[in-house]
């Protein structure tokens, strides 16, 4: 893609009739990541031959805090175990996910302190950092870094996929399942495959950068400035796409109500049980 038009186009997708950025430094890179789209529909393709370790390659090329490799990938392809995982998606309010059972494959992204803690334990030393919070931070970062890695090189050689944040609904029963040791836990999982051309995704409209651009010092902007033109990009989209009718806003108040917590009100204890003392 090298055309300006499409370039355009790319940026009109991610804004709407929003203000878009005007010196976008470009190239296929950037393109490739203005383009991304989450996707939920796959065909029945396994994976190609070598795609998940390109994916993994790609995930250890991330940054990692201190050189730890705070992280670990469970991939899951057998049908029964992705039927438990689409269960586990399920919440007390809201219904699953029942195309984390079709898709080809599930990536769990693991916050995995547990090779580290037995180093250090069988080297002498006492692990004491585990106990605190900003070692659970590291670690979740370290997965989070990972995973963005991963699917962006799923993306390039013509995957797909989508975060799965509901993986956490039912933490300690996930963990049981795969066999995690302690201090590790599965930050989110991953539904990744190759994209059904008959059930395309499309590109979610983002907020204009003014949004989230701070330049110097946060700018806390009243959110009457902004959230009209966001709210008409996110209303075309829906409306484009047939999307049931709803205000973005509407999207905010149900996910900032406990109801969305779904299960997820109890990850601290489960956290706790795993060695996670979030001093």
């Amino acid at each position: 893609m090298t055309d300006s038009w499409q370039r355009d186009a790319l940026l009109e997708a991610r804004y709407g009739q929003q203000a878009t950025p005007e010196n976008i430094i470009w190239n296929e890179q950037i393109e490739a990541l203005l383009a991304h789209r989450s996707v939920r529909a796959f065909t029945d393709e396994p994976l190609p031959n070598g795609a998940l370790e390109t994916v993994v390659a790609a995930a250890q090329s991330a940054s990692t805090s201190s050189n730890l490799h705070q992280w670990s990938l469970v991939a899951v392809s057998d049908p029964e175990t992705k039927a438990e995982l689409a269960r586990l998606t399920h919440g007390v309010e809201f219904t699953g996910f029942e195309f984390v059972a079709q898709a080809p494959s599930v990536l769990l992204w693991v916050a995995d302190m547990s090779r580290n803690h037995a180093i250090s334990v069988e080297l002498g030393s006492k692990p004491l950092v585990t106990d605190y919070v900003d070692a659970f931070l590291m670690a979740s970062i370290d997965a989070a870094l990972a995973a963005q890695n991963g699917l962006v090189a799923a993306e390039a050689i013509g995957l797909g996929g989508v975060y799965l944040g509901s993986l956490r609904n039912h933490a300690k029963e996930l963990a049981d399942l795969i066999g995690l040791p302690s201090y590790a836990y599965v930050v989110f999982g991953m539904a990744i495959g190759t994209p059904d051309p008959h059930r395309p995704s499309a590109v979610h409209p983002r907020p204009a950068q003014d949004v989230v651009l701070h330049r110097e010092r946060y700018r806390t902007r009243p959110t009457e400035e902004w959230i009209e033109d966001y709210e008409t990009a996110f209303k075309d989209f829906r409306a484009e796409y047939g999307l049931r009718d709803k205000t973005w806003s509407h999207s905010v108040v149900v996910g900032m109500g406990l109801d969305y917590m779904d299960g997820r009100e109890n990850l601290r204890r489960t956290l706790e049980e795993r060695g996670y003392l979030l001093r």
